[in-house]
């Protein structure tokens, strides 16, 4: 094939230009077979992909579809806003389903927590902002991504360490 798919190259990224189902998913999951390396560098838990693998559906809105296979590193980097409940829930499948996970993630610590009340805002803000639903998918992505940019967001890194710190920003953030 020509290198302009991806095929044979040493790094390759695929990219969207639209916002929905454009297939990257699975995309991602043909490439995933022939490279070390499989990353989610942005987003966050809403429409997802589902792969089917012998007959064995896996529907993937976090994780790096390369969990599925077992010689593969899979990484959440910085851009991610990670709903950790949703992680928890997905890793759960795969194990439930017999797909090892552990030793199979490396999260970045500079990924934003996307918490619960990121979802409430959206869902309030799907209506507030225009009188009739935008369309989101009320997953508190863009409220998340909001946090981010106005640099009072939390970050997975503040999980580690100080507790007493991680607390004292998230009661900082909500009561804002």
């Amino acid at each position: 094939m020509s290198s302009w798919t991806g095929q044979g190259a040493r790094v390759a990224a695929v990219l969207g230009g639209q916002w929905g189902d454009e297939g990257k998913g699975k995309l991602v999951d043909v490439l995933a077979k022939q490279y070390d390396i499989v990353a989610r560098f942005n987003g966050g838990a809403n429409a997802g992909h589902t792969l089917v693998v012998d007959g064995t559906k896996f529907a993937f809105h976090l994780l790096p579809c390369g969990m599925l296979y077992p010689d593969k590193l899979n990484v959440i980097g910085n851009g991610v806003v990670l709903h950790v409940p949703t992680l928890f829930k997905e890793l759960g499948q795969l194990t439930d389903k017999g797909i090892p996970v552990e030793g199979k993630l490396v999260i970045s610590s500079r990924a934003h927590l996307l918490f619960d009340f990121h979802q409430t805002v959206d869902q309030i803000q799907e209506k507030r902002l225009s009188g009739k639903e935008i369309g989101t998918t009320k997953k508190g992505i863009g409220p998340c991504y909001a946090s981010k940019a106005t640099r009072n967001g939390i970050r997975v890194g503040d999980l580690v360490g100080d507790w007493q710190g991680f607390v004292a920003k998230y009661k900082h953030v909500i009561f804002i």
